[in-house]
């Protein structure tokens, strides 16, 4: 059982940058496909990137957010540049050991979110 703590979100002004941070516990951190999604008011839970033996971008952020991973640390960054007031949502951090998935259903363990606010 892995639980996850997202941290980094805030407010930015648009062009700026943020990079969120999730620490996980309680599980082999390094077995895990680990993944960022974000949730705009009213809309759909969509995917952002992925991370397992390769990584995988949206089309939306693809050249602008990076997603990486420090196993001895336990945690999954996503640098986020060049940000637009359409990047505005709640991101959350997700994990599974069923290798890569690019929906919500593929992932079982998720943490509580974090608010990025991108002022335009």
């Amino acid at each position: 059982q892995v639980q996850l703590v997202e941290s980094g979100g805030g407010l930015v002004q648009a062009g700026g940058s943020l990079r969120l941070s999730c620490a996980a516990s309680g599980g082999t951190f390094s077995s895990y496909t680990m993944a960022w999604f974000r949730q705009a008011p009213g809309k759909e839970r969509q995917f952002v990137a992925c991370m397992g033996w390769t990584t995988y971008y949206a089309d939306s952020v693809k050249g602008r957010f990076t997603i990486s991973r420090d196993n001895a640390k336990n945690t999954v960054y996503l640098q986020m540049n060049s940000l637009k007031p359409e990047d505005t949502a709640v991101y959350f951090c997700a994990g599974t050991l069923g290798g890569v998935g690019f929906t919500r259903g593929k992932y079982n363990y998720w943490g509580q979110g974090t608010q990025v606010t991108v002022s335009s």
